[in-house]
């Protein structure tokens, strides 16, 4: 079933590549369509969890006793919890299917990508919040997507997905 799903996948985004094949490079473009996929749909689950469900708490929700974190932060974990796992399938599956790293490699360092890039989001969401009251929350936290999503393809290419040459022999 994985298979004839990412057979479909790669079918379609390669069929709207076409046009655009001779400035941008296959895996580009499909990073773009699924990262791009992925963030649409993150932000369209923000967007839905901050105002309408997030909206009744106001400003803080409480978690424990008085300790509590913001509308914001909750929108975005909730965002989180369905992008990642979705986010990690396209990557593995349908833009970098060549990677010859074990999937256990590839997850974890898919992980700590993430954990970084969860900690850039927060810092910035904060800093947002903070230096631009006056601007949409989505607004704001789609700049922060954008942000985002090119550190995260250096990232995926370069350390998560990246094909190991097997000639070579590490100690």
């Amino acid at each position: 079933m994985l298979s004839k799903a990412r057979h479909i996948i790669v079918g379609t985004i390669d069929f709207f590549h076409r046009p655009f094949a001779r400035w941008i490079p296959t895996r580009t473009f499909r990073y773009l369509a699924c990262g791009g996929t992925n963030t649409v749909l993150n932000i369209l689950i923000y967007n839905v969890s901050y105002n309408l469900l997030f909206h009744w708490f106001g400003k803080k929700i409480p978690v424990f006793g008085s300790l509590g974190i913001t509308s914001g932060v909750a929108a975005w974990l909730i965002a989180f919890s369905i992008s990642f796992p979705a986010g990690f399938i396209l990557s593995r599956h349908v833009v970098f299917p060549e990677s010859n790293l074990h999937g256990r490699i590839q997850l974890f360092r898919y992980i700590l990508a993430t954990a970084t890039f969860f900690l850039i989001t927060y810092l910035l969401l904060k800093a947002f919040d903070y230096s631009l009251p006056m601007v949409n929350p989505t607004v704001r936290y789609t700049i922060i997507c954008i942000i985002t999503a090119v550190l995260s393809y250096i990232s995926q290419r370069k350390f998560t997905f990246k094909t190991v040459d097997e000639d070579v022999v590490t100690d």
